[in-house]
């Protein structure tokens, strides 16, 4: 019987995380940022582009194509495929379970996965205006499940947000003490240097037609407070016991991030470093109406994928489309909120849509790999009542 063939994450890279329409990134688009973080796991890793079998990347509102297959000929790899996968939220972890699978099959041996996200530069799409035959006026945006009063299509602060807190019992001091918690731990991780090792400084054009390097996260706040953020008017005021503000929700933000997942097998033939070992990927699927508790669903089911319980998790990241996602993943499972997002998350260091997923693996396998190894999960609410969730076992970093 032939050895079994373990999914193995040998190098990751990720942008640092721009503000969207103001930050550094505005005027940098997806498909360049996906060619940044590509080009830099190639290189890390020490492949070339002829031991790459293929490239899945999730995107998100970006237009449609395939920025995979466009990143791999702008970067001399003409003989890889890529693929797009638009899962929204969930879309990076789904483009590494989707790896993960195809590897642990055997139908591939080296794949880069990963999501790219430029909300600055996502074109404005239009649809046939009702009525006419040649007006394509109407704006438009993909829909993930149909729009209704208790689901409404773009306010995620009702699906995610709020339907979350008031279903758990949460109350607003609990979302911002934690979306506070998060800005001050991003901004630790940023002094302390936890992120310079998996981020890839991008050249960036100025308005004079200079280049400047973008390298550290610029979305955390260092003068967040709990009275500023009590401060701050709720979305909906018209909603009685409404919770949801723009500062216990995440940001709007740029970013790409990419992993190369080899056989253990190719790992071991070529001697590459392993980060961590996709054990068990999962994805749910709730009423739309209730998509920030689409992580209470997932996790058990990742979990029970991986043959492990919560007690055996040593790190978490829980992502923070809105605080009351983790707030509440960690009420009713049972989870230890000291081990949920120990860097930050969505509220601090932003939400790259496409690309969260994976810059959470990176995150966690460069932070866990740091404390002595063990198993992290990755897990977070998709557009549309979905979810996604990763489980890896990490390896100590010797140096």
């Amino acid at each position: 019987m032939a050895d079994k063939i373990d999914a193995v994450i040998v190098a990751g890279a990720r942008t640092a995380i721009g503000t969207a329409f103001k930050g550094a990134l505005r005027d940098t688009s997806a498909m360049e940022l996906a060619e940044v973080v590509i080009g830099e796991v190639c290189k890390r890793s020490g492949l070339d582009g002829s031991q790459i079998d293929d490239i899945i990347l999730a995107e998100s509102n970006y237009g449609g194509g395939d920025m995979a297959r466009h990143a791999a000929v702008v970067l001399g790899m003409p003989q890889v495929p890529g693929q797009a996968v638009n899962r929204h939220c969930a879309g990076g972890l789904t483009a590494i379970g989707n790896a993960a699978g195809q590897i642990i099959s055997g139908a591939e041996r080296a794949i880069i996965a990963g999501g790219t996200q430029s909300t600055s530069t996502s074109p404005i799409q239009t649809w046939r205006t009702p009525g006419r035959v040649d007006e394509f006026t109407e704006k438009w945006m993909p829909p993930t499940h149909p729009d209704t009063v208790e689901a409404p299509n773009m306010d995620m602060s009702i699906t995610v947000g709020w339907n979350t807190a008031k279903e758990v019992g949460l109350t607003r001091e609990e979302l911002d003490a934690w979306a506070f918690r998060s800005h001050q731990r991003a901004v630790a991780a940023i002094d302390a240097g936890t992120f310079v090792d998996e981020i890839v400084p991008v050249r960036v054009r100025q308005a004079d037609g200079t280049r400047t390097e973008f390298s550290v996260d610029e979305h955390p706040r260092r003068d967040s407070s709990l009275a500023k953020l009590a401060s701050l008017k709720v979305l909906h005021p018209e909603i009685d016991g409404f919770s949801i503000t723009a500062g216990n929700a995440s940001g709007v933000n740029d970013a790409a991030a990419a992993v190369l997942v080899v056989g253990s097998d190719l790992a071991a033939d070529q001697g590459l470093p392993v980060l961590a070992t996709v054990e068990a990927w999962a994805a749910t699927a709730i009423d739309p109406a209730l998509t920030g508790l689409a992580v209470l669903d997932v996790i058990p089911k990742v979990l029970d994928r991986a043959g492990i319980g919560i007690a055996d998790v040593a790190l978490w990241e829980i992502n923070e489309a809105f605080a009351s996602v983790p707030v509440a993943a960690c009420k009713k499972l049972g989870i230890d909120e000291s081990l949920v997002n120990v860097s930050g998350s969505g509220c601090s260091l932003g939400h790259p849509v496409a690309a969260s997923g994976t810059r959470m693996v990176i995150s966690l396998m460069n932070e866990l790999g740091r404390r002595g190894g063990g198993y992290a999960v990755a897990a977070m609410c998709a557009g549309g009542g979905q979810a996604g969730a990763v489980v890896l076992k990490v390896p100590a970093v010797t140096k």
